[in-house]
């Protein structure tokens, strides 16, 4: 749910609400990480790898082009060394040729582009883009990576802003960025794959990925899998490339606009609340109401009753019809018009009717071995994201895969804040095993501390907040702290920094300090396999 996912998406937010404890560095004296680390990548089985699906990236005329379809190789591709390459390749040879770490990220949202870009700005050696530490610099020491991200859509989606995207063209046109048009994601480190996860075997560190031309095997190091919860429109487009999705809400935006009869909204959760809301605020001579089966909206998050009362003052006082305590038992549509049964007896008639109950799923146990997921489907992980190991999966390879958002059991709500700080330390801890593998360092992980409840919810023209360590937050200036007009949108692009092209790695000169060590030249089997 929307406002589930919206706590801290803005950096002082974010910073106000994690506790400073939080924040630092947690030394793990486990035996297992101080040992040398050999874990060279695998290599990727059969002809049709993503390997060869890559998109390789022309530094000159900043467009990509289809490796596979071109029949191409990535070494192929003609055209000066870019400074990505030299510096590479200068590393590369004091890696003794070791290929890259190869990380492999399920998912392209909030989770999944702050682990991938966090990631490659810490493997070039410089100062990552989440970083919030007064003279951070970076570590100076480049390491080789390629990341892979796989996702169903064409590209990034701001779910936060789907109630606004409902009711308003220029939102939806800018909430959908394409991958392949996404100036942070434009380096030869980042590979994007439309897709979706057909089956993962941990142990060998392969995973079949099903995409529109077939299914595809990739290896990997270490993996991150960001897959969320399976939502239902209107919680989430029903489409998975961006024209579709504007032809799909450029519909919607016309049943909204012509409803002479008014348009119903089913549900009082926080989507319900907030599609309401927002199609008021953007169409005040539409006719909206809101039917919720319970007394009180939000009925089913764990936060106190004035939170509810305040958020149901507000949508009432903005003109927003409401029936409370009545479930809809049955929907009839004619050629212009829907008719709405309640439990009650009552009959209503609208224009359009938009079907906002929370139905949503987690995806994790569509592709990984059971026990690693609880009962209700969310992936067990330690404070430090990996997964936790058991007799099917021994401590030296659970510490290798991760989960991060809302796929991953953790205290709190959901929310696109908290998804963007677990992918972000993800990120952190899988550089730190980097470096102890490359430059022999002692790794320090960051462990997640328990979260307390919390939500800010959007409410046409104000907002209402309610977190333990501030109370009840509500007004303009709420609605400015962590949604300002857009639903967020850009507070999380400019925190995760997609506008910003990915500077190459830094020229940090060989030193005694920055030699790496424990690095195989060529894996053998059992090493490919940890």
């Amino acid at each position: 749910m929307f406002p589930a996912l919206r706590n801290a998406v803005r950096l002082r937010p974010l910073i106000r609400h994690i506790p400073k404890d939080q924040l630092q560095p947690l030394r793990l004296q486990d035996p297992y990480w101080t040992r040398c680390f050999s874990t060279p990548p695998c290599e990727t089985p059969g002809l049709r790898s993503l390997q060869q699906r890559r998109h390789v990236h022309d530094h000159r005329g900043a467009r990509h082009r289809d490796v596979a379809r071109q029949a191409e190789q990535p070494g192929n591709v003609a055209g000066p060394q870019t400074r990505t390459e030299a510096v590479y390749e200068r590393v590369e040879d004091r890696f003794h040729h070791s290929a890259p770490f190869k990380v492999l990220i399920l998912g392209g949202s909030y989770a999944g582009l702050a682990a991938a870009l966090n990631l490659v700005d810490l493997c070039h050696g410089r100062r990552h883009r989440f970083s919030i530490t007064d003279g951070d610099n970076g570590t100076g020491k480049v390491i080789p990576v390629q990341v892979t991200i796989v996702d169903p859509r064409d590209g990034w989606f701001h779910l936060i802003g789907q109630p606004l995207a409902l009711s308003s063209k220029e939102s939806a046109e800018s909430f959908w960025c394409k991958y392949s048009d996404t100036p942070a994601l434009q380096t030869s480190d980042i590979c994007t794959v439309q897709g979706t996860i057909d089956s993962l075997d941990c142990t060998s560190k392969r995973a079949t990925i099903a995409t529109s031309t077939g299914p595809v095997q990739e290896s990997y190091d270490y993996l991150i899998t960001c897959t969320g919860l399976s939502r239902e429109f209107p919680s989430a487009p029903r489409s998975v490339t961006r024209e579709t999705y504007l032809a799909e809400s450029a519909q919607n935006l016309a049943n909204v606009r012509d409803a002479p009869k008014g348009v119903a909204i089913i549900g009082g959760g926080a989507v319900g609340i907030e599609i309401a809301a927002e199609c008021k605020m953007l169409h005040p001579h539409t006719n909206v109401t809101l039917i919720h089966s319970r007394n009180s909206l939000l009925s089913s998050e764990p936060l106190p009753a004035e939170f509810s009362a305040k958020a149901l003052e507000i949508i009432r006082s903005s003109g927003i019809n409401t029936v409370m305590g009545a479930r809809v038992n049955s929907t009839t549509k004619t050629d212009t018009e829907y008719t709405l049964t309640l439990s009650t007896g009552e009959t209503l008639t609208a224009s359009h009717v938009i079907n906002a109950v929370s139905r949503f799923t987690p995806t994790a146990p569509t592709y990984l071995p059971q026990g690693i997921c609880d009962d209700e489907g969310y992936i067990r992980i330690k404070p430090t994201l990996e997964f936790p190991s058991d007799a099917s999966l021994p401590a030296e390879i659970a510490a290798d895969h991760y989960a991060a958002g809302d796929v991953a059991r953790w205290s709190g709500i959901k929310r696109g804040g908290a998804a963007m700080h677990q992918g972000h330390y993800a990120a952190r801890n899988i550089h730190q095993k980097m470096m102890a593998q490359v430059y022999g360092t002692t790794p320090e992980f960051m462990a997640l501390e328990e979260v307390q409840a919390g939500m800010g919810i959007a409410l046409g023209e104000t907002a209402l907040s309610y977190f333990p360590s501030m109370g009840l937050g509500e007004g303009k200036e709420t609605k400015k702290v962590f949604f300002e007009d857009d639903l967020g949108f850009m507070i999380c692009y400019r925190w995760m920094q997609l506008g910003k092209p990915m500077p190459p790695p830094v020229e940090a000169p060989a030193s005694e300090e920055s030699t790496p060590v424990n690095v195989a030249s060529t894996p053998t089997p059992v090493e490919a396999a940890a």
